[in-house]
C-alpha cells in the first residue's frame, strides 16, 4: 500500500516533467526564461560534483567530496539554520515556559509580545546589517528571530491549556512546584512544544535563504541571487530544487522526532 501510494505521489510531478522538458525542446518559450529539466538536472548535478580532480596530498577524502559549489552552498545554510534554530529555540522555551506558568509575567509581557510576533522577520533586515553589519551575526539574528515567536507562541500556549484535571489531581497526591513542573506540566505542554519547533524550523529555513541574499557570501541563498545577476535560470531552478528537498528532509526529520517524543501522547509507549 506505500509503494502504491508513492507511485501514486509520483505521477503528477513525474508527469509536469515530461511536459515541461516537451514544451521547452519545442520552443514554446525561451530556454533563457524557463530551461528544460535535462538542463537543470545537468546543472545541478555540475555544481554538486568536486571541480578540481581528488589530490591526497592537499586535502582530505572528505573534504574533496564536499568541496563542490552546491555542497559547501548546502552546508553554510543548513549550518546557519541549526545555529540560528538554536538560538531561538534557547530563548523562547524559558521565556515562554515562565508566561505560562506565571499569570502576572503573561500579563505584562503579552502585550509586547502580540505587537511584535506580527513583524516578519525579513522587516529586520535593515537594522540586522545596522546592528550587525554584514556576514553570519545579522543572518544568525533573523533566524533567531524567526524561530523564537513560534516556539515562544505555542509554549505558552501549551502550558496554559494544560488540563486542570491534571494539576488538581497532582496536588492531590502530594507533588510539589517542581515535581508538578517537570512530571506533569511539561510533559503535557510538549506537544505544543513540539510543534511549535517544526514551525519554527520550516521559518528559519525561509528565513535563511532571504538573509544569505542580503547579508553573506556563500549558502544556497546568495548563489540563487547570483545566478540572477547572470540570468543563469537553470541555475537559479536548481538553487530552488535544492532548497525544497533540504526543506523536505529537515521537516521530516522532525516530524519523525516527534512521533518519537510523543509516543507516550498516541498511546504507543509500551
Amino acid at each position: 500500500m506505500n509503494r502504491l501510494s508513492a507511485f501514486r505521489g509520483a505521477l503528477l510531478p513525474v508527469g509536469l516533467l515530461i511536459v515541461w522538458e516537451i514544451a521547452s525542446r519545442a520552443g514554446l518559450f525561451s530556454a533563457v526564461v524557463l530551461p528544460p529539466p535535462s538542463a537543470v538536472a545537468a546543472r545541478w548535478v555540475s555544481s554538486l560534483v568536486p571541480a578540481l580532480p581528488y589530490d591526497p596530498a592537499t586535502q582530505s577524502y572528505t573534504a574533496w567530496l564536499f568541496s563542490g559549489e552546491l555542497p559547501h552552498d548546502a552546508v553554510a545554510s543548513l549550518s546557519r539554520v541549526i545555529a540560528g534554530f538554536a538560538i531561538g529555540v534557547g530563548l523562547a522555551l524559558p521565556v515562554g515556559l515562565l508566561m505560562g506558568t506565571s499569570d502576572k509575567l503573561y500579563s505584562l509581557v503579552n502585550p509586547l509580545l502580540q505587537i511584535l510576533r506580527p513583524i516578519p522577520p525579513i522587516a529586520y533586515i535593515p537594522l540586522a546589517i545596522v546592528w550587525f553589519g554584514l556576514g553570519n551575526p545579522p543572518a544568525l539574528f533573523l533566524i533567531a528571530l524567526g524561530t523564537f515567536f513560534p516556539v515562544l507562541v505555542n509554549t505558552v500556549a501549551g502550558v496554559r491549556q494544560v488540563d486542570s484535571i491534571y494539576v488538581r489531581a497532582a496536588r492531590n497526591l502530594g507533588a510539589n512546584s517542581w515535581t508538578m513542573f517537570r512530571r506533569v506540566i511539561l510533559p503535557a505542554a510538549s506537544p505544543f512544544v513540539l510543534a511549535g519547533m517544526r514551525i519554527g524550523i520550516g521559518t528559519a529555513f525561509i528565513v535563511v535563504i532571504v538573509a544569505e541574499m542580503i547579508a553573506v557570501s556563500d549558502g544556497l541563498g546568495y548563489r540563487i541571487l547570483e545566478a540572477r545577476e547572470y540570468m543563469w535560470s537553470d541555475k537559479i531552478i536548481g538553487g530552488m530544487l535544492t532548497i525544497g528537498i533540504l526543506g523536505l528532509v529537515i521537516d521530516g526529520a522532525m516530524s519523525r522526532l516527534n512521533d518519537h517524543l510523543l509516543r507516550w501522547h498516541r498511546g504507543l509507549e509500551r
